[in-house]
């Protein structure tokens, strides 16, 4: 269950209690809404964008609870949980009834390092919690990066805590944490291969990704799978500490902010022996694995150099390569740095060149020297920024380069030190002038959204937008000093004098400053430690109804159109509220640009409207698709990440709006653009106009004899005509398929066909297809088992792989039509045929015969009958004489007399016999 925490943060009085009474009376109802992100891995589960929205129930709890005003009645709901993400968002909204109440976001992620025990208590598998928070675990202890794999980490780790293997977990973005110490075995032992100044338990570098924490304590490299039943679908946590690359000295850790091809990556640099080789580690899965790169020799062999140092790697996805920040050693010179770029999928033999602009220096048949940083930091003589073209001149301060980073979104490399380069192309660079050179920078922090925080060593703040090359410090500033002081003078215990950076890190666009702070007095906190979060944050303030979305995605030859409206405000632009602008006045005061990280890719048409009598210009922007920069690819898979940038002329650093956590910065937005088939998109079988388009052009009854509304029949004779639709379950839009397929199964009437011409293809304005039931085929000579016309079911696989140039989509659809009134084979319609010929053929013969043979035979039979009538009348006349031979005289007078008269009748009735045949022949011939 999720509790609604609308009141959460208010003062614990009867006030807050008669608040939630008062919504409660008034109709206020919370509207929950939770996203679950989409899982790393697109292999195993489907990429959607999911969101449940729910109305939360009053519910008056009746545990015991310390603060009764507060916890008296709230409203909940309950919390779905999806399979295949860990991740969620949670937004909680009013109905717009009762008070006016501020909408509030929050994660609600799945921790898989936590276990039940028997008692019902929940437990680290990583490690042992510590409820005891010592302030020298933060008092004046330096601030160190949070690295994980953006928007997809449930488990935030950080590590740093002095001569502790201890670091803070949390689930909820720092919103609250746990200290935990590791159950790590802390065995690290020095060589000669490995040498090591000295030794601590600190943990020095920390990385989370999906479900798997990543460590190094010294030299030594450290993982830990968490259990995530909903993710892998099975138990696959390791269950303890895993330590990898045990015979390697790992002087660093380097993460990769993003994910591809279903898989996260994290870097791992060494030195000692194994100096100018990185260790790519990919998890999958959970399941973590690590190749030596570069493969055939060292970086230093490959750059033809005796010492060199690998300081800094990135992963470019897109690419598929490394780029390499190394430091060389010349006995004869200083040290000097480059950019090397690795290919990853480079086999061959040959050199080639690994990005498409200017020629890098090639130097093997992996390895690219792309840039060679100066030695000195240039003299940008009071500009903002500097093109480095080898003729500028430079100052007396050594550029020292400590790391790199990479924005997929806007394609902008950046060089950090006690200095910032920024790049388009990986080879020319941009100097940005405003960042002072006696500083020198511990990290960057990126929102992916086109804002850039920078950390120095002294915990200075500064701020850059993508794209420009204004900076600002933040920290320590006039105005952060002026907020401080007004915040003290309202006794706000947020805000202290004595306080400790811990990180810094962008979570939903907005910049987070995780404060600890040391409260000396205060003895209401535990350790004497206050913890709480204050915000910096950048946001393109527009309505909730009128946002633009997280992210666009265009499809091949695709557009997206939005409107922008600005309205020129009188105290900002000097001038008063009563005076309409003329157009030019308009024109020359307000502008909107549209920076596009890749223009060869996508193209912006922005079209202007003044609007005189209310001071504002309506900006309408068409972003499209320029069909160049991507292939067929599956829903979702494979995109190619872009960016669109949108900037109001002058407003970045001087465009702010007040609210109620602070001042806003505005005047800029960028809104990732990622192009390829979008996710949830696919090709589906239109069952209902297939049927209506064939009764209306074959024009007679052509469904089976038994009829299926399930599973409607067709003619095999008949011309197909089948018609698909295009379904997005993201959007909920659905349309008919206008592009082009290809099948084995049938052929169509044109003759269009694949360039090997394996597959007719087929289109939307073709004249229908034609059925094949060739021989091998599974159709071919189907055996009736009926009286009526044979049916088959066809599995057919649909697909516009390579045949279709309207959409990016790579469409396979397989689905079952019943066919009927398959014809025979030839070889078994012609044995059928000589059998049925020859059975009528026989039968006609042996009629004709019967009906020659038929009056012989009954003339035969009547004489044959009669003869044997004649000897059974013999018979009984012999019978009746052969007795009267042995009577007396008496008797044989009487016989005489008798056996005359019975000779009499008996030669009467032989005359009669012998006419009787003829007369029975005369009148009836065929009756036996």
């Amino acid at each position: 269950m999720a509790e609604s925490d609308f009141y959460r943060g208010t003062k614990a009085s009867r006030s807050s209690e008669a608040q939630v009474r008062k919504g409660h009376l008034t109709g206020l109802k919370p509207l929950v809404l939770v996203t679950f992100q989409s899982p790393v891995n697109f292999h195993r589960w489907k990429i959607e964008q999911l969101q449940i929205q729910m109305e939360g129930a009053p519910f008056r709890s009746k545990e015991r609870c310390n603060a009764e005003e507060v916890c008296a009645m709230s409203w909940y709901t309950p919390m779905p949980i999806k399979n295949g993400s860990v991740v969620m968002y949670v937004d909680v909204s009013s109905n717009g009834l009762g008070p006016f109440i501020q909408n509030k976001r929050f994660h609600v992620n799945i921790n898989g390092f936590l276990q039940k025990q028997q008692d019902n208590t929940l437990q680290f598998t990583v490690g042992n919690e510590i409820f005891n928070l010592i302030p020298r675990y933060f008092i004046n202890v330096p601030s160190r990066p949070l690295w994980h794999t953006v928007d997809q980490t449930p488990v935030l780790i950080l590590g740093g805590i002095p001569d502790e293997k201890s670091v803070l977990l949390t689930d909820t973005s720092f919103t609250d944490f746990f200290l935990v110490e590791l159950n790590i075995d802390s065995c690290w032992v020095g060589s000669f291969y490995c040498p090591q100044a000295s030794f601590t338990a600190t943990i020095c570098d920390a990385i989370a990704t999906e479900s798997t924490l990543f460590i190094r304590q010294n030299q030594l490299v450290y993982y830990f799978t968490g259990t995530y039943v909903t993710l892998h679908e099975s138990n696959q946590g390791s269950g303890s500490w895993v330590r990898v690359l045990a015979n390697e000295c790992i002087k660093k850790l380097c993460p990769v902010y993003a994910h591809s091809n279903g898989s996260e990556y994290v870097m791992a640099l060494t030195t000692g022996k194994r100096e100018g080789y990185v260790h790519f580690g990919t998890i999958t899965d959970g399941r973590v694995s690590f190749e030596l790169l570069p493969r055939q020799r060292s970086v230093c062999e490959g750059l033809q150099v005796m010492n060199c140092s690998i300081i800094w790697a990135v992963f470019i996805a897109g690419d598929y390569n490394l780029l390499l920040l190394v430091q060389m050693e010349d006995p004869t010179t200083r040290k000097y740095f480059q950019v090397v770029s690795y290919d990853l999928g480079f086999e061959s033999s040959e050199p080639q060149e690994v990005l498409p602009c200017s020629p890098p220096v090639v130097v093997g048949n992996h390895l690219a020297i792309l840039y060679t940083i100066p030695e000195f930091i240039p003299d940008a003589r009071g500009l903002e920024f500097l093109m480095l073209l080898g003729t500028e001149s430079h100052t007396t301060f050594l550029m020292v380069p400590k790391g790199m980073f990479y924005n997929q979104y806007s394609n902008l490399l950046y060089i950090w030190g006690n200095f910032l380069l920024q790049s388009y192309n990986y080879e020319n660079f941009i100097y940005l002038a405003d960042f002072p050179k006696e500083q020198s920078i511990k990290y960057l922090v990126n929102s992916f959204r086109g804002d850039m925080a920078i950390v120095t060593e002294t915990e200075e703040i500064w701020y850059l937008l993508e794209g420009s090359y204004r900076m600002y410090k933040l920290f320590p500033s006039r105005g952060w000093e002026v907020h401080i002081n007004l915040q003290v003078m309202h006794q706000s215990s947020v805000y202290t004098p004595n306080e400790t950076m811990v990180t810094l890190f962008y979570e939903d666009t907005k910049l987070y400053q995780d404060y600890y702070f040391y409260l000396a007095s205060n003895s209401q906190s535990p350790g004497n430690v206050y913890i709480d979060m204050a915000s910096y944050e950048k946001i393109y303030d527009l309505k909730a109804d009128y946002e633009l979305p997280e992210r666009i995605f265009l499809d091949k030859g695709t557009s997206y159109v939005f409107s922008v409206f600005l309205r020129v405000g009188g105290q900002s632009l000097e001038f008063t509220p009563e005076r309409v602008l003329t157009s030019e006045e308009l024109k020359s005061t307000v502008d909107l640009g549209v920076v596009l990280a890749d223009p060869g890719c996508i193209e912006a048409v922005v079209r202007q409207k003044f609007l005189i009598n209310r001071n504002s210009v309506l900006f309408r922007v068409t972003l499209s698709d320029k069909r160049s920069c991507f292939d067929q690819g599956l829903s979702g898979h494979h995109l190619l990440e872009t960016s669109m940038l949108l900037k109001v002329a002058g407003a970045v650093g001087h465009c702010f709006q007040n609210t109620h956590q602070g001042p806003r910065m505005q005047g800029n937005l960028m809104v990732p653009v990622l192009i390829g088939c979008p996710p949830g998109k696919r090709l589906a079988f239109d069952i209902t106009y297939t049927l209506q388009y064939n009764r209306l052009q074959n024009k007679h009854y052509f469904d089976c004899v038994r009829v299926d509304p399930e599973m409607p029949c067709f003619l095999f004779r008949d011309v197909f005509y089948p018609f698909f639709l295009i379904q997005d379950l993201v959007t909920g839009d659905s349309g008919s398929f206008q592009g082009r397929t290809h099948s084995l199964i049938w052929t169509t009437k044109n003759t269009t066909t694949t360039k090997d011409s394996a597959f007719n293809i087929m289109s939307h304005q073709s004249l229908g297809i034609e059925w094949l039931c060739l021989e091998n085929s599974p159709c071919y000579d189907t055996i009736p088992h009926t009286i009526f016309a044979p049916e088959f079911f066809f599995k057919v696989l649909v697909s516009n792989r390579g045949v279709d140039k309207s959409t990016y989509c790579d469409y396979q659809l397989i689905f079952l039509l019943h066919i009927h009134g398959l014809p025979l084979s030839a070889k078994r319609a012609f044995f059928i045929l000589m059998v049925s010929s020859s059975v009528f053929i026989g039968l006609v013969t042996l009629y004709i015969i019967f009906c020659l043979l038929l009056p012989v035979m009954v003339k035969a039979w009547n004489s044959l009958r009669w003869k044997i009538n004649n000897i059974i009348m013999s018979e009984s006349y012999y019978t009746y004489t052969s007795p009267s031979r042995n009577c007396s005289g008496t008797s044989e007078t009487r016989s005489t007399v008798s056996s005359r008269v019975g000779s009499s009748d008996s030669s009467k009735v032989a005359e009669a016999n012998q006419r009787a045949p003829e007369q029975t022949w005369k009148k009836k011939p065929l009756v036996t």
